[in-house]
């Protein structure tokens, strides 16, 4: 009897040993690539945050390197960011207000026709979504000539207008909603309607609270590309006051000079608001992307 019940024992001790020495070594496999993964990804941060203490000279010199000279390194580029006679700050709010606003109406749009798709049955529905799915296969530069041709003949060149209209309604935000829209049941908005809501109040009250994660991990996506935004402005502002933070930074390199002092503190100092963007939502930023990536 021992012996048979040594016999049954021993094997499942040893395969749930076996078991966890397979977790414990995929644990320690997974720590130490995102672990190498991590460092490769802030190596470019590091490399630009001790280079924004060094002068342009050095640059010029030895490019962007990840060498820490304290003989070399001052707060000189710092003090020139914050009192030289420059345009940076006002590129640096020009960027600021057009990301704020591009970003709520992105949102706010997105979010409304992600909710027709998914709460409505109407004649053509899956053709217009198929159209959507279809946009986010179509590279933008594709579309600069007829875009920029629109705008132009419309009036509205060297306006900040000319660079929100074109993205508020973003093919890829409202196929995120949409698929977020999918997991929440119908009978919310069954429910809403019982209780005598209109079909705006529904929406305004109870289904826009269930979407602040997608609202969070969408704002920080589109906060980013707005953000970044270069080759679109580029095309469509003529006014220096007008400059966003990426083009003003790109006139700091001309054929008769380059002033690598500002361009690379201000490059290190444009990080700060996507970071500030990040921290604000990660609370919500993992759930809203895993929420939203698989139909619920």
């Amino acid at each position: 009897m021992k012996k048979e019940l040594a016999t049954n024992v021993y094997p499942a001790a040893r395969e749930r040993g076996l078991s966890t020495s397979k977790g414990l070594f995929a644990r320690i496999i997974l720590f130490v690539f995102f672990t190498v993964l991590c460092i490769l990804i802030l190596i470019p941060f590091y490399a630009i945050a001790i280079s924004s203490f060094k002068p342009g000279q050095e640059l010029i010199r030895y490019g962007l390197n990840l060498r820490f000279d304290l003989s070399v390194m001052s707060f000189d580029n710092y003090m020139y960011l914050f009192t030289g006679d420059h345009a940076y700050f006002s590129w640096f709010f020009n960027s600021l207000l057009l990301t704020i606003v591009q970003v709520v109406l992105t949102l706010l749009v997105s979010a409304t026709v992600a909710y027709g798709f998914s709460a409505y049955e109407f004649k053509g529905k899956n053709f217009l979504f198929i159209c959507v799915l279809l946009i986010m296969m179509v590279p933008f530069e594709i579309l600069l000539l007829p875009l920029y041709t629109l705008i132009n003949n419309l009036g509205m060149m060297n306006t900040y207008s000319a660079i929100i209209l074109p993205g508020i309604a973003s093919a890829a935000t409202i196929f995120f909603f949409r698929q977020y829209l999918s997991g929440v049941p119908k009978e919310i908005i069954a429910a809403g309607r019982v209780d005598g809501a209109s079909e705006y109040g529904i929406y305004i009250r109870l289904i826009l609270p269930i979407m602040k994660p997608s609202f969070a991990a969408m704002a920080i996506l589109n906060g980013m590309n707005s953000w970044n935004n270069f080759l679109w402005p580029f095309m469509v502002l003529s006014d220096e006051s007008k400059y966003t933070l990426p083009i003003g930074l790109k006139t700091l390199l001309t054929p008769y000079g380059n002033n690598y002092d500002l361009l690379i503190v201000g490059s290190f100092f444009s990080i700060i608001p996507i970071f500030i963007l990040f921290v604000a939502f990660q609370k919500y930023f993992i759930d809203g992307m895993t929420a939203g990536a698989v139909k619920g």
